[in-house]
Parts: structure tokens; C-alpha cells; sequence
């Protein structure tokens, strides 16, 4: 009972994100609402436990949050849903840098003003968020890739943090990311292919 008790923000915010993730795959607009629900409680349980990079970057999901909801329903009152789409190469490069630069920068303050036990894992994790939320946002089939290799890392650096509910749910996060990749992939696919006929 006392585990319980001492993980229960672990457990919620598990819970929470196996909607979303399951949310995600399905590429329902409603997974922005649990998401909020779930970055709003990821702040405290990061910053519980030392996690600041995750924990400031839980402010940047709520904002993305909202903007991903209200891109994908203003797209879906206009039309039909915001489609899935490739992201342009120099896009990618561009956010691929911008990462770089954000991980040098969230490491610096970390190792520097902070007692974080694992600024590299802590900064990279967050800096390639950065860029999956958006993509994600924008709804490009690349973000996959993104959240295979954020989930990867953060599932051992949970485990190492003892968030072990939140490390189980990111190593299979990164099991439903493969699949979700090849559905989006799929679900693209017969869009493009309902324009032509």
C-alpha cells in the first residue's frame, strides 16, 4: 500500500498515457485533452524527482498541447482532418539542429545550476521532444521516429529515477511507435489515394 501511495503520480500519469499514446496511433484529436491532463501532472512528478529538464519541458507540451488541438480542429472545420504528411528534408535538418543546440544548452544548465544526477540523458530526451511535439503538431509521419529514440532513452532513465510505472509505459511506447509508424504510414497512403480516385 505504501508503494502505492508513493507512486500513485507515477501510476496516473502511466494511465494517462497509455490513452494517449493509444490516442495517438488512432491519430484522434482527442489525445491533446489527455495529454493536458497528463503533461499538468508530469510537471510536479518530474520535479519530485529531479527530472528538471522534463519537468520544464512539461510547460512546452501544455503550450504545444493546445496549439496541436487547435491546428488539427480548425484543419478538420475547414475541410477534413489535417492530413499525414512526409516533413520536407529541410525541415527536418533545421529542427535536427535546433535540437542540438537546445541539448547543449539544457545540459550546460543543468550540470551547472542544478543537482541533476543525469543532465546528458535529461537534456537530450527534452531537446528531441521539442521537436516530436511539433512535428507531431503538424502531423508528419516522421515524429515516429522522434518518439522511438526519446522513448528508448527515457525508459532506462525512469527506470534509473525510479519511475518504474512511467519506464514500463515508455518501453512500450516504443513497441507502439514502430506500429504506429507503419499505420500512419498506411493511413496516408489510402488518403493520397482517395484524392486520386
Amino acid at each position: 500500500m505504501e508503494f502505492l501511495t508513493s507512486h500513485w503520480l507515477d501510476i496516473t500519469t502511466t494511465a494517462l498515457g497509455l490513452a494517449y499514446i493509444l490516442l495517438e496511433y488512432k491519430a484522434s484529436v482527442w489525445m491533446w485533452a489527455v495529454g493536458f491532463v497528463m503533461q499538468s501532472l508530469g510537471i510536479v512528478l518530474y520535479y519530485q524527482k529531479g527530472l528538471y529538464a522534463d519537468c520544464g519541458m512539461e510547460f512546452y507540451y501544455l503550450a504545444m498541447t493546445v496549439y496541436g488541438f487547435i491546428a488539427w480542429m480548425r484543419h478538420k472545420q475547414k475541410t477534413s482532418d489535417l492530413p499525414i504528411r512526409h516533413m520536407p528534408r529541410k525541415t527536418a535538418l533545421a529542427w535536427l539542429g535546433i535540437a542540438a543546440v537546445v541539448w547543449a544548452a539544457i545540459y550546460f544548465i543543468l550540470s551547472r545550476f542544478t543537482n541533476s544526477n543525469v543532465p546528458i540523458a535529461d537534456a537530450f530526451t527534452t531537446a528531441l521532444s521539442i521537436v516530436g511535439i511539433w512535428a507531431l503538431a503538424r502531423k508528419y509521419l516522421e515524429q515516429w521516429f522522434v518518439w522511438i529514440v526519446v522513448d528508448v532513452v527515457k525508459s532506462m532513465l525512469y527506470f534509473y529515477k525510479d519511475i518504474p510505472f512511467k519506464a514500463s509505459l515508455y518501453t512500450l511506447y516504443v513497441v507502439i511507435a514502430v506500429f504506429g509508424y507503419f499505420k500512419w504510414r498506411q493511413m496516408m497512403k489510402e488518403t493520397e489515394l482517395s484524392k486520386v480516385v
